[in-house]
């Protein structure tokens, strides 16, 4: 009998009972009922206006903190596992890939070029400043300038669309239901990509955020539109659930969406206010418990 408890607590030794992921973590034993749903949170609605001021748009915020290494880990999705590179995350910015340059007509001796057209020299574009014949680019820089191609990037307002991946937590001992976000991430709008869809940008765990977020109150703003007096820091905004979000997916045992659930126009909205429904009406008969 002795030796049958020891066993046992040395297994629970082992299985991890907190979440590394979760701001607040509730041990398992606590958790009464769980549930992990995605939801798809458009910036550009009326109800996240305050996600989506001007010059301090959350995208902004998350893009400028990459890029001066507060945020230092990004995620390819989000199981929170593989990371990705500070430059795979930015190169994701560009209209197109590095790769994709625009070809100009090579120079030559015997042809004459005019004021504004771009020649190639040397595997090197080379703008002309004035009309000009038999001027070798590279040895006439008061007639041949160099020109260097600007990376076109989408603009951080293009930036508009988030992925939120939470756990929904029954807490036993405190008798109420506790929402865990652990991670967020970010899409370009199909509406101006290349690629006319949504394109993924990167994934970042939700407790480095909040850190961020508390570390950085003078520009990690949740703008109230109605009375500036109540503006509020990012992390307590989503602390209040200050956000809307469409129910894209809960877990299930073949991870799917709920439009390939239930595929069709509008029974994929269906589906998911009858899910968040069944939410509500889950915590209300736990409370009973």
């Amino acid at each position: 009998m002795i030796v049958s408890c020891d066993l046992q607590a040395q297994n629970e030794e082992l299985v991890p009972q907190y979440n590394p992921n979760s701001v607040n973590p509730i041990p398992i034993y606590e958790q009464l009922y769980k549930v992990t749903v995605w939801r798809r949170v458009s910036l550009r609605e009326k109800q996240n206006k305050g996600l989506f001021a001007l010059n301090s748009e959350l995208s902004k915020i998350i893009i400028d903190g990459v890029k001066s290494g507060e945020i230092n880990h990004i995620y390819t999705n989000d199981s929170l596992t593989t990371e990705m590179t500070k430059e795979d995350f930015l190169s994701g910015m560009r209209l197109y890939a590095e790769d994709v340059k625009e070809e100009f007509i090579p120079w030559d001796a015997t042809e004459q070029f005019y004021e504004g057209e771009i020649v190639t020299y040397n595997d090197v574009d080379y703008m002309a400043l004035e009309d000009t014949e038999n001027q070798p680019p590279d040895q006439n820089p008061e007639i041949w300038r160099v020109e260097v191609a600007e990376q076109e990037e989408y603009g951080v307002r293009d930036v508009d669309i988030l992925n939120i991946k939470e756990d929904v937590i029954f807490d036993k001992r405190r008798a109420r239901v506790y929402n865990d976000i652990q991670s967020i991430e970010l899409f370009v709008n199909g509406n101006v990509t290349v690629e006319t869809f949504n394109k993924p940008l990167g994934v970042f765990a939700y407790k480095e955020l909040e850190e961020y977020f508390r570390r950085r109150p003078d520009i990690c703003i949740w703008y109230n539109q109605y009375n500036s007096a109540q503006n509020k820091n990012l992390a307590d905004a989503f602390l209040l659930r200050l956000f809307h979000g469409n129910i894209i997916k809960y877990e299930n045992p073949d991870n799917l969406l709920i439009e390939q659930i239930y595929p069709g126009k509008r029974a994929p909205l269906f589906a998911a206010d009858w899910f968040e429904m069944q939410l509500m009406e889950k915590e209300h008969n736990l409370w009973s418990y």
